[in-house]
């Protein structure tokens, strides 16, 4: 009991505007954040300056033949070095004025960022839905021979 009154007598720190990193609110403020004693320390990724620019693009499908069809036909192309077949997503989005809830699967495909106008084409041209999801996503670092892999393993 002790140590929690003493942990009320210390001043509570403003993180406003900084990046949030393992901080928790006490029972004494919903709304402000006390730092913690001790911080875990941040992972720093590898960086190399002879990697190309690389991205990771979200694909949804409706189903795992789909998907599989779609995920060989993309590294066969060498539009992407590896494609994540991800099931169990329930997707809920808005179609024609009706609210929709359908089962799908996520594909998780890692490419250079150089080749996302032809990856968009070639998911349009076979894919089922009128307007599929494609959304990229940065890859801003990782494993320095991972991305070279993926710089190897996709056309230029």
């Amino acid at each position: 009991m002790q140590v929690e009154e003493e942990e009320k007598k210390k001043p509570l720190k403003s993180y406003q505007n900084q990046p949030l990193k393992n901080h928790f609110c006490t029972k004494r403020s919903k709304f402000r954040i006390r730092a913690p004693d001790k911080t875990v320390p941040a992972v720093k990724m590898e960086a190399s300056s002879n990697n190309v620019p690389s991205i990771v693009v979200y694909v949804t499908v409706p189903n795992r033949d789909a998907g599989r069809k779609l995920a060989d036909s993309i590294v066969k192309e060498k539009l992407a070095a590896c494609v994540n077949i991800v099931p169990g997503v329930e997707s809920v989005y808005e179609w024609e004025g009706k609210v929709n809830r359908d089962p799908e699967e996520l594909l998780i495909i890692k490419t250079r960022q150089s080749l996302l106008p032809a990856l968009t084409e070639h998911v349009k041209a076979n894919h089922e839905y009128d307007v599929p999801e494609v959304i990229a996503l940065p890859i801003g670092g990782g494993s320095v021979e991972y991305l070279e892999w993926l710089k190897n393993s996709t056309r230029e």
